[in-house]
């Protein structure tokens, strides 16, 4: 920076933070570092008893910290991204709907390796509402050289936008409850009240709801007749275990889906299935989905309502972050379980 008499700083930028004292009524910062100093704000700058003032000495091509975020990020947004700022260096990202999170680990690890710039995200995978803050830019310095604008711009045409959201929606769903003692009422069935107020929360109406016994053929049967129904995503409880008598694997298979992974590296949510009728996700749901509030099916979801076909890689890479904490009082998913 170098010392600069006012009178002869208009269209400079400002170099530091000017603060502003009128005792008993202000006190703080009246121009920012990087504003560019104006005819009208020499007396001001008097009566604030600032002959000089220090200037950012750009001797090489340099972009301002604001221009510089502007540029960054609409670099890194894409689908579903709104901007607002920039101010001091930074501009956030907003979900401009309800959605998935969808972010290339690649892309943010390499533009942040740039130097004098982060990109601070939340995790990818998360669902969030409309209006929430998905990511922020800033340029750290007051300005940034033009060769690491370059190399923003590079980034962006190697990896696309890395940034995005996918829109989720309401899809009919039909739920399978198999368990010889549920249909035959010895037991009272605690899965189709949870499922249901899950459903609600979403939205999703549920076509059909049907109970099985542990009989294969029976259960298979019954998978294919909700599917004809309508649903769009369907729910097989029960049955998911080793046991001689857990047939709910075998009858998935026999009704002619196709087994995608069996198993999570979730806790709780280890005896977890995902498989596929044409296009038509079929979930098998452990029996700890009756008891805790969250698990590898609530980490899930929002990703089957955005229509993504899950692989079984996608569920492996749960492990990292697969592990609830059991804290005495559940605030999911306002807590690290299942992100990475």
């Amino acid at each position: 920076m170098r010392k600069v008499h006012v009178k002869q700083a208009v269209g400079l930028v400002l170099g530091q933070d000017l603060t502003k004292i009128v005792p008993g009524e202000f006190k703080g910062v009246k121009f920012k570092k990087g504003y560019i100093i104006k005819e009208e704000d020499i007396e001001e700058l008097l009566q604030m008893g600032k002959e000089h003032v220090y200037i950012a000495d750009l001797d090489e091509p340099y972009v301002h910290e604001n221009e510089g975020a502007k540029i960054l990020a609409n670099a890194i947004c894409g689908e579903g991204i709104e901007l607002t700022g920039p101010a001091e260096g930074k501009v956030n990202l907003i979900a401009s709907f309800s959605g998935v999170l969808k972010i290339n680990l690649d892309a943010l690890h390499e533009m942040n390796s740039i130097g004098e710039l982060v990109v601070s995200t939340l995790h990818r995978n998360t669902f969030v509402e409309r209006g929430k803050k998905v990511a922020s830019a800033k340029i750290i310095p007051l300005v940034i050289a033009e060769e690491k604008i370059g190399r923003i711009r590079k980034t962006e045409i190697k990896y696309g936008k890395m940034i995005a959201l996918k829109p989720v929606s309401k899809k009919k769903v039909g739920i399978l409850i198999t368990g010889t003692e549920v249909y035959e009422k010895r037991i009272e069935d605690g899965f189709a009240p949870v499922l249901k107020q899950k459903m609600e929360y979403w939205g999703c109406p549920i076509v059909d709801l049907q109970y099985s016994p542990d009989d294969m053929e029976v259960t298979a049967v019954k998978i294919n007749e909700i599917i004809a129904k309508g649903a769009e995503i369907m729910f097989v409880t029960g049955g998911m275990a080793v046991d001689p008598d857990d047939v709910t694997l075998a009858s998935i298979a026999k009704a002619g889906c196709l087994i995608e992974n069996y198993g999570s590296p979730v806790l709780p949510g280890a005896v977890f299935l995902v498989a596929y009728k044409d296009n038509i996700p079929v979930i098998g749901l452990p029996a700890c989905g009756m008891y805790h509030k969250a698990t590898v099916f609530d980490i899930l979801f929002p990703r089957f309502l955005a229509g993504e076909r899950l692989t079984g890689k996608d569920i492996m890479e749960l492990a990292h972050g697969g592990l609830c904490m059991e804290c005495s009082e559940c605030h999911y998913p306002v807590c690290p379980f299942g992100k990475a």
